[in-house]
């Protein structure tokens, strides 16, 4: 880690035997790690990049497209490019079979709670809806306020099946036809939050 390994370590030190699921914290701290890395190089090209055009946004809506970027860069890292740091470090399986995607609605949710620990139930089911929640609201502000509610829902959707074919292809995770519906939810669910905000 670039930014967060003196914390890493010394949470490991103290914590990495007495906390159940010491492994998301570690993953949660790469995540952020990667992701402050990758939105250094954003920021400097954004910067570049408004040097050179002559339309510029509002204060507000330029906000809005950082912090619409630093939450896809995380979500990447936290779902997709967990393994490696660089791209140049990534393996694509290729030959990888198509029956480890689970393609049957609901299976392995509802497996999950009858597990010995819940916390993968609900990390399962509500994080992947709260995972596409800032996507439904800050896509509309970022890309146009006339996007429509079918628009967003679906290129949330689209950005959730990218997200299962690269865990697929890069075996970094279970691709699995639920975590598309609950972040579909997430995305819905963002969208009508962005709605409720614009009418008040």
């Amino acid at each position: 880690m670039l930014f967060f390994g003196p914390i890493y370590n010394f949470l490991a030190k103290q914590y990495a035997t007495s906390i159940n699921h010491f492994a998301l914290v570690k993953l949660t701290l790469m995540a952020l790690d990667k992701t402050v890395f990758y939105f250094l190089i954003f920021a400097v090209l954004r910067l570049i990049w408004l040097l050179f055009i002559r339309r510029r946004r509002s204060l507000k809506s330029e906000a809005s497209v950082w912090i619409f970027a630093f939450y896809m860069i995380l979500v990447l890292m936290l779902t997709t490019f967990r393994d490696t740091y660089f791209p140049w470090q990534l393996v694509f399986n290729f030959n990888r079979p198509l029956s480890d995607v689970n393609l049957v609605f609901m299976k392995e949710t509802w497996k999950l709670v009858y597990a010995p620990s819940r916390l993968d139930f609900f990390y399962n089911s509500f994080g992947n809806i709260l995972c596409l929640v800032p996507f439904g609201i800050l896509f509309p502000i970022v890309f146009s306020k006339k996007q429509s509610f079918v628009k967003t829902v679906l290129i949330g959707m689209l950005f959730s099946i990218s997200i299962e074919t690269l865990q697929f292809l890069l075996e970094t995770g279970v691709s699995d036809i639920d975590d598309v519906f609950f972040n579909t939810c997430g995305a819905i669910l963002g969208y009508l939050i962005y709605r409720l905000f614009r009418k008040k």
